[in-house]
């Protein structure tokens, strides 16, 4: 299948993101001190962040499959973790179009709606704004000096932070708890869409409002919301293992607080469409180690490029595992990427 001009342009734009913050991120580098510092880096700890990152993308598949109960019941969990890793393998190389790719491999492993398991992936970005947001604001509370390296007086603007993320949050949960009535606006420019295609668009926002109405799975609700907690602090247990990866880093202490700090960060460099996060995540946490914890540049960059490159190609492996497992094409994949 041909990529489309839209393809091909939204990947021009991402790989140019990724040049721009890679040069911002290694423009200062000693290379040489740099390929020391990774050399020197502490292999027993590298090779823990490996079950580490499976384990938070098994959390994220068990969460789905929670919220894919009002769709179907008894949903395989390695289906589901198969759709996760694929869908995070196609990220890696077109950002947002793996959460397309995610909800069509669920659909044809468990015979499921592809609009309705569109829809549950729509609700879990939202839930993940959600657990976001609120760490945020705990982070903002317990850490102000958080906010150092962005602004001059910290305290002076705490306060704006914090009632700024609360508002938000609000907001966040309203969207979650009542995705389904503010997505059925959308049928408000059903008079725009020509005949032909109107029934089509009515058939997939019935489909896609059964699966994002999870929020009226009420039996399922607590345990959905545990586990994006659990998941975001496994994310931070990543991070704080891979302090002990780079001694001058390690001999610094840092706790669980300091990787939630970095954890916030490194949340806010993925929302940028850079293929998985390369680029934006090395200069956004290398700035943070620098300014914040004052790191030195060669530690900072060298913690960037061992966290991002093991959880690049820890998604990779086993995207390419399950995606030959599953006997799936290249060119179903690509059908869906140009449909983002």
């Amino acid at each position: 299948m041909p990529i489309t001009a839209k393809t091909l342009t939204r990947t021009v734009i991402s790989f140019f993101l990724t040049a721009v913050f890679l040069y911002l991120a290694f423009r200062n580098a000693n290379f040489d001190e740099l390929w020391t510092s990774l050399k020197s880096a502490n292999v027993a700890w590298i090779i823990a962040l490996v079950p580490i990152n499976v384990f938070s993308h098994w959390i994220r598949a068990l969460r789905w499959r929670y919220m894919l109960t009002p769709i179907k019941r008894d949903t395989s969990l390695r289906n589901l973790f198969s759709a996760v890793m694929i869908g995070y393998l196609v990220n890696n190389v077109l950002p947002r179009a793996g959460e397309f790719v995610r909800p069509y491999v669920a659909g044809k492993l468990e015979h499921i709606s592809r609009s309705s398991a569109l829809g549950t992936v729509v609700l879990e970005r939202i839930l993940d704004t959600v657990t976001f947001l609120f760490t945020l604001c705990i982070i903002l509370f317990l850490y102000p000096n958080a906010l150092a390296p962005f602004v001059g007086e910290v305290e002076g603007v705490r306060v704006y932070f914090l009632l700024g993320s609360l508002m938000l949050l609000f907001v966040a949960t309203v969207a979650y708890f009542k995705s389904g009535f503010l997505f059925r606006f959308v049928k408000v420019a059903k008079p725009l869409v020509p005949k032909k295609y109107a029934e089509k668009l009515d058939e997939i926002i019935e489909k896609f409002l059964s699966g994002i109405n999870v929020s009226g799975a009420r039996e399922h609700l607590s345990m959905i919301a545990f586990l994006s907690l659990v998941l975001y602090a496994v994310y931070g247990l990543a991070l704080l293992v891979a302090f002990y990866t780079i001694e001058p880093i390690a001999a610094q202490g840092f706790d669980f607080g300091t990787a939630m700090v970095l954890l916030t960060v490194a949340t806010v460099a993925y929302v940028l469409p850079a293929p998985g996060g390369m680029g934006t995540y090395h200069s956004f946490l290398t700035f943070t180690l620098v300014s914040l914890y004052s790191v030195d540049q060669v530690s900072a960059l060298s913690f960037s490029i061992i966290t991002h490159e093991i959880s690049y190609l820890t998604i990779t492996v086993t995207g390419i595992v399950y995606f030959l497992k599953d006997h799936l094409r290249v060119s179903e994949i690509t059908a869906q990427t140009d449909a983002v």
